[in-house]
């Protein structure tokens, strides 16, 4: 049995609306594709739009936590 939708998704828009490198929103991390036909997507195709913007997201953090530790220097140990 499938469950019926009673609401409408909301978009996951930030307000930010400016583009990475890689053509992804650096504020919900929809595609272009994906801003521009949000209105005509059913409820499925937002589900999924979502889920692939939250995947997008951890991979964004990954980046950055391994660039940060990558940056880090080593800690010296000294022998006294």
């Amino acid at each position: 049995m499938q469950q019926i939708e009673i609401f409408e998704i909301p978009s996951p828009c930030k307000g930010i609306c400016e583009v990475n490198n890689r053509g992804y929103c650096k504020g919900c991390y929809r595609s272009r594709d994906e801003r521009f036909s949000w209105n005509s997507f059913t409820n499925t195709q937002k589900k999924k739009v979502i889920e692939l913007c939250q995947q997008r997201y951890k991979r964004y953090i990954q980046k950055q936590r391994a660039a940060t530790k990558a940056a880090q220097p080593e800690q010296q140990g000294f022998d006294f």
